[in-house]
């Protein structure tokens, strides 16, 4: 292989969980994904719904065993020296599905490592003719910027933060909240139902990642509580509800928790306007547009729009102009990331 090097680092990523317009549900999965040359390497890879088995919600000491394990310092847990660089985020069965890869150190006892000869596996063994990724890797790591990275995650140093994934939920609407909260239990973010967040501790604020206001809390309520949260040092994102609808609510939610720089993700703009909704994406992936409405009676409805693939850069998509009539919204979702967006008139 070329003796030029690629460079390693680690940074936090999600893959978002979501109520979908079919009743079903994806869950939420904090995790610590592989930067290649700048790059997330999940990104550099066909559209792909997983995570690293660098999750944030494993109990300590497998974190750990995850870590050893890419320092070589256990057998790998495949035959022909290969790892799971990518597995199934609801599960860690092989069956679903994973993108493997060979690690070993480079020459004989050499100080750098090797990832090399990447594949989608299901069984065993991995078949590089029929299931390889062809044209991604090998890559050469230099050995102490290697370790560095995945040992600090051992020894505390970067250690991913403990994911904030509680939401404080705060509104008239008790029965509308019940709901909400149910749904975001359902996919893995815990929610809590309160009339107001003033008298709460520091520790007890700084435990939430977002907080979601219903349309029915004022603004001077809403500065209150942000006070509130700054006194702590709590650094929250802050939601107003779009509209009464669980699976919207959702989405808005999902996409507040969402801390990744912008380049690291896939979905990076939805414009809603004029029927039409433009979408940009920086890596060839899938795009599932779904539209909700209010009707005249406040009834909720749901439609998904678009599902498909789309290439890296602008799209316009037309919608239904029954699925936007009147009082509507567009989330567009890929497998890392949300957007929401009222319909602009």
């Amino acid at each position: 292989m070329s003796g030029v090097h690629a460079t390693f680092g680690l940074a936090p990523a999600m893959r978002a969980g979501g109520v979908l317009a079919d009743g079903g549900y994806e869950v939420h999965r904090d995790f610590v994904d592989f930067i290649v040359d700048g790059r997330p390497l999940l990104l550099q890879l066909s559209d792909l719904d997983a995570v690293s088995p660098l999750a944030s919600d494993v109990p300590p000491a497998i974190f750990a065993a995850q870590v050893r394990s890419l320092l070589l310092e256990t057998d790998a847990p495949l035959p022909g020296g290969r790892y799971v660089i990518y597995g199934c985020p609801e599960c860690e069965d092989l069956a679903c599905g994973a993108v493997t890869a060979v690690i070993e150190r480079a020459g004989d006892g050499g100080d750098d490592y090797v990832w090399r000869d990447f594949a989608w596996q299901t069984e065993e063994q991995a078949d590089l003719e029929l299931n390889g990724y062809h044209g991604i890797g090998p890559f050469l790591f230099h050995g102490p910027e290697y370790r560095a990275a995945l040992g600090a995650l051992i020894d505390g140093a970067a250690a991913p933060a403990a994911p904030r994934r509680r939401v404080l939920l705060i509104g008239a609407r008790v029965g509308l909240l019940a709901k909400l909260a149910a749904a975001l239990r359902t996919i893995g973010i815990g929610a809590d139902i309160i009339d107001h967040a003033t008298g709460a501790s520091a520790e007890e604020l700084r435990s939430y990642g977002a907080v979601a206001y219903g349309s029915t809390v004022g603004e001077r309520e809403r500065a209150a509580i942000r006070r509130a949260f700054d006194r702590a040092g709590a650094d929250v994102a802050h939601v107003a509800g779009l509209a009464p609808i669980v699976p919207l609510l959702v989405a808005q939610i999902e996409h507040a928790l969402d801390r990744s720089p912008v380049a690291q993700r896939r979905l990076t703009r939805l414009v809603a306007a004029d029927g039409e909704a433009g979408i940009e994406v920086s890596s060839p992936c899938r795009v599932r547009v779904t539209a909700y409405r209010l009707d005249r009676l406040s009834r909720a409805h749901a439609q998904e729009v678009f599902d498909g693939v789309l290439e890296p850069g602008r799209h316009r998509i037309a919608l239904d102009a029954k699925a936007v009539k009147g009082q509507s919204f567009v989330v567009a979702r890929t497998s890392g990331s949300v957007l929401v967006e009222a319909m602009a008139r």
